[in-house]
């Protein structure tokens, strides 16, 4: 009997045994991945950190592109108004050269310029020598502060620092640039030229772009807004077409990166040209029906069918109000071919 008993209670316990290690084995197996990958990501530490840059990406709407060797463009996927002030507005850019590294339009928010030089830290050892702001508008200069805390100099142009100090267009609170470039100027990144010029028409005398000769990239900063409709608040649209031509005839091979939108070639100047054309032949067709605004703006409200998948469409009625201003209003020019 006693032997019976024994053998009950040894098969007992072995049964136990086997549900013990089947329970920890499949509960192990129904573990979220990440606990299951633990020490795998504690000894592995640069995944870990590009998992956690792909999640700060995705949060503010920014994809990274490499246009060039050494050259990245931080690319803006929202509309316009952003759902969230985490959301990057407009496009941002990274040059490195061999000895150092030029951050270009920090975005809007000092977590966003944050989250761009961390990008660099992930991308190079070598250190940020300069920012540029392509213009003063805040969405490319609210992260100016973050880079002069570290005494990185902010380049910008003509009065930017006039209109950010005043608060122009809602840059209350933003830290202007401490370095101001009004011609063309080069400035090197070891052996890396980056070469900056002077442009008008779209922020009232402060826009500049940055072409890069040896990989032939060009950003243009908020001369072009790629499938999207410009901002034309404080414009000037003629001289932002000049600014156009000058641009398609100087760099015809050259790899855009837009202020807004995603990454073009020359095309995306051409396009932006065709739209401001066909922008001031409608406001001369106004002019010569002697429409009030008031009846443009409620006649043409709509925005046409083929600008149709552009986003940004919130502005548009700011552009027919540009147009309305800037060519019926005055004397008839004849239309640049």
């Amino acid at each position: 009997m006693l032997k019976k008993l024994k053998i009950k209670y040894l098969l007992a316990f072995a049964l136990a045994a086997i549900a013990a290690i089947m329970s920890i084995t499949l509960g192990y197996g129904w573990m979220p991945a990440e606990s299951q990958n633990q020490p795998q990501i504690q000894a592995q530490n640069k995944p870990a950190e590009t998992s956690i840059k792909t999640i700060s990406f995705q949060n503010a709407g920014l994809q990274l592109q490499e246009v060039g060797q050494g050259i990245y463009a931080l690319v803006a996927s929202t509309d316009f108004p952003p759902l969230s002030p985490a959301v990057a507005i407009c496009n941002g850019g990274i040059v490195i050269g061999s000895d150092s590294v030029l951050v270009i339009d920090p975005f809007q928010t000092a977590d966003l310029a944050e989250q761009m030089i961390s990008t660099v830290k992930s991308l190079t050892d070598k250190p940020i020598k300069y920012v540029l702001n392509t213009h003063y508008h805040f969405d490319h200069t609210g992260g100016n502060s973050v880079f002069i805390k570290r005494d990185v100099p902010v380049m910008g142009r003509g009065v930017i620092r006039e209109y950010i100090q005043s608060g122009k267009n809602n840059t209350g609170g933003v830290t202007p640039p401490n370095v101001i470039i009004n011609s063309q100027t080069d400035i090197w990144l070891g052996d890396r030229q980056v070469r900056i010029e002077r442009v008008d028409g779209h922020s009232a005398g402060t826009d500049l772009v940055a072409y890069i000769p040896d990989a032939k990239v060009l950003f243009t900063g908020d001369m072009v807004f790629n499938k999207r409709i410009p901002y034309t608040g404080d414009s000037d649209i003629r001289q932002w077409q000049g600014s156009l031509y000058r641009l398609i005839a100087s760099f015809p091979d050259a790899k855009v990166v837009p202020g807004h939108g995603d990454v073009t070639d020359v095309t995306g100047l051409q396009s932006q040209q065709a739209y401001f054309s066909w922008l001031e032949r409608l406001a001369l067709e106004w002019k010569g029906q002697i429409l009030s605004k008031e009846q443009v703006l409620e006649k043409f409200a709509k925005v046409p069918d083929l600008y149709k998948d552009y986003k940004f469409k919130g502005l548009y009625s700011m552009n027919l109000e540009s147009a309305y201003e800037q060519f019926t209003r005055s004397a008839t020019i004849p239309l640049i071919p």
